[in-house]
């Protein structure tokens, strides 16, 4: 359940469906992961072997041509993908990176972001940040008020 049982918005419900897609293939994720300061990546997955995947969810034209960011987040990873649903018009996106078409419940990878390995030293930060984030997340939801003191 999302933690404050408000309705998802599309841009989340992208992010469940990628999520989802990702977990097909061993990886797990965790949303909204901040690798940088003034960077936050929708989805990060980490794969079985180390890999780090980072998903950018695009619920709209509008959405997509507002972010200026998104190649910000290329060092960070080894593959980079954007989300989009059926309808989005996937030839704004970048040819260079990869595609999912994913809904709610699921997605499929159109086309495989091309990979571009992370030096040993960031991927164990990127690691580590993945770990983070998700221990935090699990701690506040069993125990709220520490939650507000460890930030």
């Amino acid at each position: 359940m999302h933690a404050d049982a408000s309705p998802l918005q599309p841009g989340q419900l992208l992010a469940r469906g990628a999520s989802r897609l990702l977990s097909s293939y061993g990886f797990v994720s965790v949303d909204e992961v901040i690798p940088a300061r003034g960077l936050r990546v929708d989805v990060m997955g980490l794969g079985p072997k180390g890999e780090i995947w980072v998903i950018e969810c695009k619920s709209s034209r509008a959405d997509f041509q507002s972010d200026h960011k998104w190649d910000g987040y290329l060092p960070w990873c080894d593959r980079f993908f954007w989300a989009v649903d059926e309808h989005f018009p996937t030839e704004l996106l970048p040819d260079d990176t990869g595609l999912i078409i994913a809904d709610p419940y699921g997605g499929e990878i159109i086309r495989m972001g091309p990979e571009a390995k992370l030096a040993a030293a960031r991927r164990k930060v990127m690691i580590q940040k993945v770990a983070t984030t998700a221990a935090r997340r699990l701690q506040g939801l069993r125990d709220p008020e520490m939650a507000l003191d460890v930030g």
